[in-house]
């Protein structure tokens, strides 16, 4: 469209130099002048006003590209039909030389558009047809699918939910052309988070996937078993309504109908008006595509023991046949597709398990400390409260110049205040909570601390005082405090007791100092301390704290390990997908690189140096596990043409053709660290340095997973590590079979609870309990005897050095 302008501007002012400025032009002539050539070879024929096309016409360029239609003082606007010499052709709505409106495009491929665009771009509402007859009716955002929208595959296959540039993400139901369904969360494409997965002989798989495979704990119920409710098995899985679920993005199974209805307004979308870019991003999910994300679970499950010991590919199509015993349910669990664990379990006792624990969280839930501070005021208000507080403390201290702290920031006075009245005031905005009073504890030391973490301030308000809020989790201590996590994963949010108070404000200056001359510490990262009066003087007081399990992998395994073993460890039937265990729970060792674990002993030496000397005790470290396939992921994301009994070899040690080493298998490699090459956004473990690994020299190292990239390891962040399995001596329970002796795993971890001092209290509690279970086995110990207990447990029976 410039260059047409340009040719009337040209014409125009050839017109105007050949008159002579005393000439004019007949405007009744020009308007009945209905011809015009130009001398590049373009045509138009139709009408004008004064010398521009105006009404209808027709406009034919010199390449052959053709537009007949409505004019607007040189444009083309209106309704109109555009042909290109390629064959593809839009006939609808145009707006100042743009796709713009409702239109029907049909591409020189023969699929065809039909619905709304903006600005030349699909955008709106739309139903396309593709070449290969695959069919996507739904919602557009600037050319890709995004919103709601039904797929279908030539093949019969029928996808129908929510979209995300272009690909499934968020709640969506696949049907495949076999009978099979899978109702749940989808990501970037593949199936991840929570679903359901129901087979076509009627038998169904309550569990999580990641990115496309079966990746955490699950319930198989055989063809012709009794279903329970969904609620009953949410429950049984830990998925009930005090527990986040393991993917944010989908939080609720209870799936909507999501009936895609056309809109009466026919507005418009648009695409650039050149037919290459009309065709650009033209949303078709390619053979590959749907080979990964449209496979049914016939092919995405591999396990099979076979009487050599190893295992094989498995097809999972015949997997839910129906079993003779239809009250048999299996409890499995599966790593990246594999499964590598099993436990037969009885309905009955299954449903039994799943009312006891909501009895269990209902009482659990009276007891919480925390639940009497909202006698008629729900969770919502706190934490609106919360954001409010902090988007206000947040915003007052970032204008300040930047300085060194100083005694004075950690004093008494060091304190922020403000009353947030419901309808706002001079200095707070009106809102929806309830009147309440705020208080910032120290807010310049927690921002420089904020700052030692590169978290940048407004980055770090936006994490938690955002639009899409926080969502609170439940309690996974005996404390019954609140947590609260931020929608990027990056921080938690806890209530604590005024003691715990007391203790941190205490020790705020030496921890300040610790954690600035100890970059990797494992101690937890503190980053705000603030305090919310309720109506009736009611009290609660937060600590923002950095989430030691912030990471794209999910966290299989989580451990809260002290060292002793007076009741540290956990009823079965209360285990649940989010479930943290103790140290009597911990079936494996952990074998990592000589110099990894040399760093972390250091580190730990350092930090419970430091615990010590404030006299904390009853702290622990949270261990995460990241388990990795116990076989090569190659084979994994193929499609199911694997011969049933074909053995699969376990990947030995080795390098690459490149050079590189293999640690220890195909589960991940390490690399030469490449600070450009790995993600370096702020975070709560951004300030930690990379690691030097023995194996590759006492190089710094990252470490390459398949599926997910290049991460980098840190301190207690991306640990490599090999798990040992520690096969009980007595084997109870003959129902349920590990597969497997030995996993790759990368390990996440760091010291948490360490505001419990050694007071009179506890004095009197170790007294008492000394005589009851023995002065060894307790927690509740004298703070140079926890330390070192703490420490060799560590490293005796957790990180234990090679053979």
């Amino acid at each position: 469209m410039t260059r047409l302008k340009t040719l009337f501007d040209e014409e125009s002012k050839a017109n105007d130099e050949q008159l002579g400025p005393s000439s004019c032009i007949n405007v009744e002539s020009v308007e009945r002048l209905n011809e015009k050539a130009f001398p590049n070879g373009d045509l138009y024929v139709g009408d004008f006003k004064e010398i521009l096309p105006h009404g209808k016409g027709k406009y034919t360029w010199s390449d052959g590209t053709v537009y007949d239609g409505d004019w607007e003082a040189g444009k083309m606007a209106g309704k109109g039909l555009l042909i290109w010499p390629s064959g593809a052709k839009y006939n609808g709505d145009i707006s100042g030389g743009y796709l713009h409106g409702f239109g029907a495009f049909t591409a020189s491929d023969g699929s065809i558009y039909e619905g709304h665009w903006r600005m030349n771009i699909r955008h709106g509402y739309g139903k396309k047809k593709y070449s290969n007859s695959d069919i996507y009716e739904g919602e557009w955002k600037e050319g890709e699918h995004e919103g709601k929208g039904i797929y279908f595959w030539n093949n019969g296959n029928k996808y129908t939910g929510n979209w995300k540039r272009g690909k499934m993400h968020g709640r969506g139901v696949m049907e495949w052309i076999n009978g099979d369904h899978y109702n749940g969360c989808w990501f970037n494409g593949f199936r991840h988070g929570n679903g359901i997965y129901q087979y076509a002989d009627g038998g169904y798989y309550f569990g999580t996937w990641t990115r496309g495979l079966k990746d955490g704990k699950g319930l198989f119920y055989p063809a012709g078993s009794k279903r329970p409710s969904l609620k009953k098995c949410c429950t049984s899985l830990g998925y009930d309504d005090d527990h986040k679920t393991a993917l944010p993005q989908c939080s609720s199974l209870h799936l909507e109908e999501h009936i895609v209805k056309k809109p009466s307004i026919k507005r418009s979308l648009s695409e650039k008006i050149s037919v290459s870019g009309v065709l650009k991003g033209s949303g078709r999910m390619s053979s590959k595509t749907a080979e990964s994300s449209g496979l049914s679970d016939s092919g995405r499950e591999f396990v099979h023991h076979n009487s050599s010991g190893t295992f094989s590919f498995d097809s999972d199509a015949g997997q839910s046949e129906l079993q003779e015993n239809t009250a048999v349910i299996y409890e499995r669990e599966y790593m990246q597709g594999v499964m590598i664990k099993e436990r037969i379990r009885d309905y009955n006792e299954l449903s039994k398990k799943a009312e006891k624990k909501t009895k269990f969280h209902a009482k659990e839930t009276q007891k919480s400390s925390c639940v009497g501070i909202f006698k008629g005021h729900n969770s919502y208000h706190l934490m609106l409260n919360l954001q409010l507080g902090i988007r206000y403390t947040v915003g007052k201290i970032t204008p300040v110049p930047k300085r060194e702290v100083r005694a004075a920031d950690f004093g008494d006075r060091a304190r922020i205040t403000m009353f947030f009245p419901k309808k706002g005031s001079q200095f707070t905005p009106p809102h929806k909570s309830i009147d309440f009073y705020w208080k910032d504890y120290c807010p310049m030391v927690f921002r420089h601390l904020r700052e030692l973490f590169k978290l940048d301030a407004a980055e770090y308000m936006m994490s938690i005082c955002g639009d899409d809020g926080l969502t609170e989790i439940s309690s996974p201590g005996k404390s019954g405090s609140l947590f609260y996590l931020s929608h990027d994963d990056k921080f938690v949010i806890k209530t604590l007791k005024k003691s715990e108070l007391k203790v941190l404000l205490k020790m705020l200056p030496k921890y300040h100092n610790h954690v600035k001359e100890h970059e990797n510490t494992l101690i937890t990262k503190f980053f705000g301390l603030h305090r919310i009066t309720l109506p009736g003087r009611r009290k609660v007081r937060f600590v923002v704290m950095g989430n030691m399990f912030c990471t794209e992998l999910r966290i299989h395994r989580r451990y809260d390990l002290k060292g002793s073993t007076h009741g540290r460890i956990t009823d079965k039937d209360k285990i649940h997908e989010n479930t943290t265990l103790k140290d009597l729970d911990l079936s494996y060792e952990f074998h990592m690189d000589k110099s990894l674990r040399e760093f972390l002993f250091d580190q730990i030496a350092d930090d419970c140096a430091f615990l010590k000397s404030q006299q904390i005790i009853d702290y622990s470290l949270l261990l995460g596990l990241h388990f990795r396939a116990p076989e090569p992921l190659d084979g994994l994301v193929e499609p199911p043409n694997i011969s049933p009994n074909m053995q699969s070899t376990p990947a030995g040690q080795g390098l690459t053709a490149d050079g590189e080493v293999l640690f220890p298998s195909k589960g991940f490699v390490l690399l030469a660290h490449e600070p450009s090459s790995v993600n370096t956004d702020p975070g709560p473990h951004i300030r930690g340095r990379a690691l030097r690994a023995f194996s590759l020299g006492n190089q710094e190292v990252d470490i390459m997973v398949p599926g997910t990239g290049r991460l980098r390891v840190q301190l207690g962040v991306n640990m490599p590590a090999r798990a040992n399995h520690k096969l009980p001596q007595d084997e109870s329970d003959s129902a349920e079979v590990e597969l497997f002796e030995v996993y790759d795993v990368i390990l996440y971890m760091g010291i948490i609870d360490i505001l419990q001092k050694y007071n009179a209290k506890k004095k009197a509690e170790h007294a008492y309990k000394s005589v009851k279970f023995g002065p060894t086995t307790i927690s509740v110990v004298e703070p140079e005897l926890y330390a070192n207990r703490f420490t060799n447990f560590l490293k005796q029976k957790v990180f234990p050095g090679q053979p």
